[in-house]
């Protein structure tokens, strides 16, 4: 591995400046090497009270998270869902979180279809509030639901989102050889114009 600090790693994954384009949004990445230190009770409240105030569909803010911190029984109950992968790099994240949405509407129990669009807005909001905060979060597919939903008795009605790490970064070093070279990588993202349309497939003019 190069001769790279963890901050210079940090600075490197920001996204390039774009006019308009708030700090903390440029800032947000995904790294998996996170440092030995826990987040407090205070900080990690206040990622929670960012995703409790993410728009949703009629208000009814269908999102769950179960959060588990490392070394109590919600942290195992997570961690052991992961693939053999993610266990690898995730074991070093003191925080776990699995978001769970709300299938149906509380009061007249129709299908929501927007549930999971809006359990990610309010993911979304966290990762924000935790990169403002100094902290970084890491949001993963590779998990097995089925396993999950049952260890914690999650009732059919409510559909599984991600399990996401939280924590402060760490040392690339520290991670497994094949992980280092996506650690160390430029962050890259398609051009608007592959996904800003005025029509299908017809990109949008500013």
């Amino acid at each position: 591995m190069p001769d790279i600090s963890p901050e210079a790693v940090d600075k490197l994954k920001h996204a390039p400046g774009e006019s308009g384009v708030q700090e903390s949004i440029r800032r947000r990445w995904s790294p998996r090497a996170f440092a030995d230190k826990e987040v407090s009770s205070d900080t990690l409240k206040s990622l929670f009270e960012a995703a409790r105030w993410a728009a949703s569909s009629s208000n009814e803010q269908p999102w769950r998270f179960l959060v588990g911190r490392r070394g109590d029984p919600t942290y195992k109950k997570i961690f052991d869902s992961l693939v053999e992968f993610n266990q690898m790099w995730a074991k070093s994240a003191p925080v776990l979180l699995l978001s769970v949405a709300k299938k149906t509407f509380t009061e007249k129990g129709n299908p929501n279809r927007v549930a999971l669009h809006d359990t990610g807005a309010a993911t979304a909001n966290l990762s924000l509030q935790a990169t403002a905060s100094g902290l970084h979060t890491h949001s993963m597919a590779g998990f097995d639901s089925d396993r999950v939903r049952a260890s914690f008795g999650i009732p059919s009605d409510y559909e599984i989102g991600a399990v996401t790490a939280i924590g402060y970064f760490g040392d690339p070093s520290t991670l497994h050889e094949r992980m280092q070279k996506s650690e160390l990588a430029p962050r890259q993202r398609k051009p608007l114009e592959e996904f800003v349309f005025s029509d299908w497939e017809k990109p949008a003019q500013f």
